[in-house]
């Protein structure tokens, strides 16, 4: 199992045409868990794999977490969206991170991309406070 950093950035981003913000994916989880996620490149997701959300504004922070459903595939009917990914955001878990979210700084975040790899000595901490 990988975990893995997406970027969210409210301002710009959105889910469906709502807001990509930590209010929108805690309603989410609730209410429609099941998401299809756009990606620049393939990566090397995995069914099982998770997604670490980390919202840019108004703070920058994790406070939403899913897990990877199927493999990333290409999108032939959007050239400006070129792969998608399967995730279901995870409940209880995005309900604890919506509560405490894991800041910048605890990640040791440096340049930000729209997908990265979690640190190793971020991870203790993204599963702690998410109740993994």
């Amino acid at each position: 199992m990988t975990d893995w950093i997406y970027i969210l950035n409210p301002n710009k981003d959105t889910l469906d045409g709502e807001p990509s913000d930590k209010e929108t994916m805690y309603r989410l989880a609730e209410e429609e868990p099941e998401l299809e996620l756009w990606l620049s490149r393939r990566n090397r997701m995995k069914r099982g794999d998770r997604l670490w959300f980390f919202f840019t504004d108004p703070e920058s922070a994790v406070a939403a977490v899913a897990e990877v459903n199927g493999e990333p595939r290409e999108n032939l009917e959007d050239p400006g969206v070129p792969y998608l990914v399967g995730a279901a955001l995870l409940p209880e878990a995005t309900k604890a991170l919506y509560r405490d979210p894991v800041g910048r700084d605890e990640l040791g975040l440096g340049q930000v991309r729209s997908v990265q790899k979690v640190k190793p000595e971020a991870l203790p901490v993204l599963l702690a406070r998410a109740g993994l």
